[in-house]
């Protein structure tokens, strides 16, 4: 025999390696590379899986009545409560009853899944016997987390992928924008005095019955599912005038979409959510019926402002649901003398707060996304008694031609939770480009406003100082910075004017004038004049001052003149918010009557003033008015408007316009 740990060659010896001893020697304190653990208690695989993810357990009792000695419901009472909430929701207005409800993914078989039942619905309707989806469970995944939204879009929505900068890039299918012609509201007793109808207006009438036949095929399609996602959240950062929404979408897309632009609730309070306010039915893709009264396409966007309802057909573009929102808010707002405003909203270290409006390319979220101040927010925000609150928890960004030098702050915000939406990317490194339209010029990205590093959480200031119209005039007539009075102030906000350089096939470039009442008419629900009227209200009784930034042309129209230098925007933006221009000596132009500083400092003081910048100055008179009568013919839809019994539109609003 070979001597110990030697190899033997005998005949009857079998070939060994020497043995690995792996016991602690004596005299040894620790081993350097020790990572031995317990052995793991699972016995199967997916016991492994289930112990990967623990469950989040609720943090607050729900009180079932008022008072301290009110008793707490337990957590499966309250799961209970939710469930039938939510079956409600649900509930066909045929059958009666909503459908039968389970929590969860479908997907996790190991689960075991808790039920609610039918839930009867309040509505006593006929019944039309037991269907195949009152057989089956309807799985909700509930204000899924963005990591649990992430895996549901990659796994089951084709076009669905992670960027390299961990943002979720989605596609929204056939549409890449809203369908305002296909955008309807239900006209009855109520809302046929309260809103504004007719020629100019956004608000396109349909009946309730027609309404209710779109909700039912909505709700049908949702309740076939396998799967389907909801949202509880609020709009209004003013808790004294918060609103609960309930988004219900058969899309992982749209739920984190409307995670990101509503508010989200604590754990606390989603507990506490009870029954929501208004509720929007999103069946994405799946259309109308075009045989249905007043449908004109594939496509019907449903506002039922009595039922308190939204119904979503034909479209995968997520910004419907948050325009259609915005409408609510400029409905329900004003009902309590709260102003809705399409509008970016700012805050200084001191407190002051400015409001900016303006259309698409006057400079609207580049002026007033500022690193010197608070972001309150990008879109939407009330003015309430209280102050100013933003309406959404996050921003809708364009990203066209999006540069980390142009707009950092845009550029760092998509990362993980952001949705961006249509835009092309590698298909290896999924670096996105953002000059590629392959899919549309509307790409877009949604995000929550804490992914802007200077934004104030929460999102409310103290009243507005500072009320800012911004217009990019192609036409070259408007001085860059007018002080306004109150009715000029109201004449401009009513009128929401900008110029666009429209390009043509044999390559003649004109300015286009656009207008859109209170600079954003696809939205609003009354008539302009009422917005107008409490702008002009509330700026009177907290000291606003009404200015007109213009980011267009000087000294002559597009392809004559050349654009105002941002630089000079700025130090006029900037001379604004110190109330340096409240001091300034001024003047007044002809035609418009418009009061422009004679100086401000660090601009040429010539620019001040558009015919110092002309050569021509009869193009320049005639091109003034020319843009006059353009604002005057605009506003020939605002002339002897009434509303209710409301008196004709005001006539020192008509006076503070163009003057010939």
């Amino acid at each position: 025999m070979a001597s110990n740990g030697e190899f033997s060659f005998g005949k009857s010896s079998v070939n060994r390696l020497p043995k690995i001893h792996t016991q602690k020697k004596m005299g040894e304190d620790e081993i350097c590379h020790d990572d031995s653990a317990t052995p793991i208690t699972a016995q199967t695989l997916d016991e492994l899986h289930s112990l990967q993810k623990k469950k989040s357990a609720p943090t607050t009792p729900i009180k079932s009545g008022a008072g301290s000695f009110a008793a707490t419901i337990s957590e499966e009472e309250r799961h209970k409560q939710q469930l039938q909430s939510i079956s409600a929701s649900l509930a066909s207005l045929t059958r009666e009853t909503g459908p039968k409800v389970v929590k969860g993914d479908p997907a996790k078989k190991a689960e075991t899944p808790r039920v609610v039942s039918h839930v009867t619905h309040h509505h006593h309707t006929p019944t039309f016997g037991v269907s195949d989806s009152a057989l089956k469970f309807t799985h909700i995944l509930y204000n899924l987390s963005p990591a649990e939204l992430y895996e549901q879009a990659i796994k089951y929505e084709k076009g669905s992928f992670i960027t390299s900068s961990g943002a979720l890039a989605t596609l929204s299918g056939a549409k890449t924008g809203r369908s305002p012609r296909d955008k309807r509201v239900v006209k009855d007793e109520t809302t046929d005095d309260e809103l504004w109808w007719g020629k100019g207006s956004p608000n396109i009438e349909m009946d309730e019955h027609t309404f209710l036949v779109n909700r039912e095929r909505a709700v049908d399609y949702i309740c076939s599912l396998e799967k389907v996602f909801v949202n509880d959240q609020f709009l209004n950062w003013d808790p004294e005038h918060r609103i609960k929404v309930r988004i219900v979408s058969a899309r992982a897309y749209h739920s984190l979409f409307m995670n990101n632009m509503c508010i989200r609730p604590t754990p606390e309070e989603l507990e506490n959510f009870g029954t929501p306010d208004f509720t929007i039915y999103n069946a994405g893709q799946f259309p109308c019926n075009r045989y249905t009264h007043y449908m004109t396409s594939s496509t019907s966007i449903d506002l039922n402002l009595a039922r308190k309802e939204m119904v979503i057909l034909g479209t995968q573009y997520a910004g419907e649901m948050k325009k259609g929102l915005f409408s609510l808010m400029h409905y329900l707002m004003p009902k309590r003398q709260i102003l809705s405003l399409h509008s970016g909203c700012n805050m200084g270290k001191d407190g002051d707060v400015a409001l900016f409006f303006g259309l698409s390319g006057t400079g609207k979220t580049t002026l007033s996304t500022d690193h010197n101040r608070y972001l309150i927010g990008d879109d939407e925000h009330c003015w309430s008694e209280n102050g100013v609150s933003n309406i959404e928890g996050g921003c809708y960004a364009k990203c066209i031609d999006l540069s980390r030098e142009k707009e950092p702050d845009i550029w760092n915000a998509i990362k993980f939770g952001t949705v961006v939406e249509n835009v092309v990317f590698d298909e290896h490194t999924r670096e996105v480009d953002y000059s590629d339209k392959s899919v549309t010029e509307n790409t877009r990205a949604a995000y929550p406003i804490e992914y802007i590093p200077n934004a104030k959480i929460p999102c409310v200031g103290p009243h507005p100082k500072n009320v800012i119209l911004l217009a990019c005039d192609a036409f070259g007539v408007l001085p860059p910075v007018s002080k306004l009075s109150l009715p000029q102030t109201m004449y401009h906000f009513i009128s929401g004017y900008t110029a666009l350089v429209a390009g043509t096939e044999d390559g003649v470039k004109e300015p286009t004038a656009t207008f859109s009442a209170c600079f954003g008419a696809a939205f609003i629900m009354l008539h302009p004049t009422k917005y107008a009227a409490m702008l002009a209200e509330k700026m009177e009784k907290h000291g606003a001052t009404g200015w007109l930034v213009n980011t267009g042309w000087s000294g002559g129209s597009y392809g004559l003149g050349s654009r105002i230098k941002l630089a000079y925007t700025r130090k006029i933006i900037d001379a604004i918010h110190s109330g340096a221009l409240l001091e300034a000596n001024y003047t007044k132009t002809e035609v418009f009557g418009l009061e422009i500083p004679t100086e401000i400092e660090g601009l040429p003081s010539e620019i001040l003033d558009p015919v110092n910048t002309w050569s021509d100055k009869k193009a320049y008179n005639d091109t003034t008015l020319k843009l006059g009568g353009l604002f005057k013919k605009n506003f020939e839809v605002f002339l002897n408007y009434k509303i209710g019994t409301d008196n004709n539109l005001a006539e020192e609003i008509l006076a503070a316009g163009p003057n010939f």
